[in-house]
């Protein structure tokens, strides 16, 4: 078994056309008690990628690097395989009651991503592989509240789309919960890789939504993804198989020209969906934020990045626990708001804006 990963770090891409493969790989001993676990090290075993053992998904060391940019770039690329122990599902809102927690981490570099703190140091892709076991949490919420639907949100902490060539675990789940009379599933993504879930059974139980931006936003913030033509293909094949379709704009970013680039971006969503996308179509509007803690982040990781970061040119939303974000001024904020819904209006006239934030 090979022991060493290399020590140079990988650069941050550009585009993705291919699924995301790590070069190292760390297990949990508990991990290769389960069936998933086993194949997933028996596969990278044979591929000869490094495996080295940790005694916890929280607590890896060794990651190669000798600066701090390193050291984040090759977690990156680095694969943790364990076993979920906290069942306690955290809340979701406004997308849903739970979040479900399939995956931690994200091999994207979108550079204003909140899992730059909710992640800190700990970027590097965690999979779960008692999916079992979360399921029958998840069913456990549905029963509480029933007869009301419970709503479950898989991407509130990775994007489980990238890593489905891996685990297999958002097609078990999007038919389990196919099987949920009051339970239903929903998912982010800004990858393309849909065609291992088109032919699941999944009853209209999950909404399969696609993050999407101006041209600006993604060329600028978002490497390491799929390309907007990528993901309309993408989306088109979801609404095919029968899934409810969404997208989230998000985040919503005030640059030169921002009004013309949203129209534009909304006007390509219309010429090349297919009709079966607007049968039950969804919206959500998120707004560009920070933190003091993901500012210093985010700069230390790309210092490169073109994000507008000034406080004195933003609002303090205070949020739980006595910390908060800073967001766009009401005058900024409530003409994104009125050009995007307008927008909608005019071109997806029975489409359902759930919310802006």
């Amino acid at each position: 078994m090979a022991t060493i990963a290399p020590e140079r770090p990988k650069t941050a891409p550009t585009r993705t056309d291919k699924p995301f493969t790590p070069d190292l790989v760390f297990f949990e001993p508990q991990a290769l008690d389960y069936p998933l676990g086993k194949q997933l090290f028996e596969r990278y075993q044979a591929a000869e990628i490094p495996i080295r053992m940790t005694t916890s998904h929280n607590q890896v060391r060794g990651i190669p690097g000798e600066t701090a940019i390193e050291q984040y770039r090759n977690a990156k690329r680095t694969l943790v395989v364990g076993v979920r122990k906290t069942l306690k599902f955290e809340p979701s809102k406004p997308s849903a009651e739970y979040a479900l927690p399939l995956a931690t981490g994200c091999a994207a570099h979108c550079h204003y991503c909140y899992l730059n703190t909710n992640i800190g140091t700990k970027p590097y892709i965690r999979v779960y592989v008692n999916t079992d076991e979360i399921l029958a949490q998840a069913e456990k919420y549905i029963q509480e509240r029933a007869p009301e639907i419970t709503r479950f949100e898989a991407a509130c902490t990775s994007d489980p789309l990238s890593i489905e060539h891996i685990t297999g675990n958002l097609r078990k789940t999007i038919e389990f919960m196919g099987k949920q009379p009051y339970g239903r599933l929903r998912f982010v993504s800004k990858f393309h890789y849909v065609d291992s879930l088109l032919d699941a059974e999944h009853n209209g139980h999950t909404r399969f939504r696609f993050s999407m931006n101006a041209d600006y936003v993604i060329k600028n913030f978002e490497p390491g993804t799929s390309s907007f033509a990528q993901r309309i293909e993408a989306a088109g094949k979801v609404a095919k198989a029968g899934y409810p379709l969404g997208f989230i704009l998000a985040p919503l970013y005030w640059f030169d020209g921002w009004e013309a680039g949203y129209t534009e971006l909304l006007e390509r969503l219309k010429q090349q969906l297919v009709p079966e996308a607007e049968q039950d179509l969804t919206f959500e509007l998120i707004q560009h934020r920070f933190t003091k803690v993901a500012k210093k982040l985010i700069l230390e990781r790309y210092p490169k990045t073109k994000l507008r970061m000034e406080e004195e040119e933003r609002k303090y939303k205070w949020g739980k626990y006595g910390k908060g974000k800073y967001i766009y001024p009401d005058l900024q904020a409530h003409a994104l708001r009125g050009h995007l819904e307008k927008e909608i209006a005019r071109l997806f006239p029975q489409a359902r804006i759930e919310y802006f934030t």
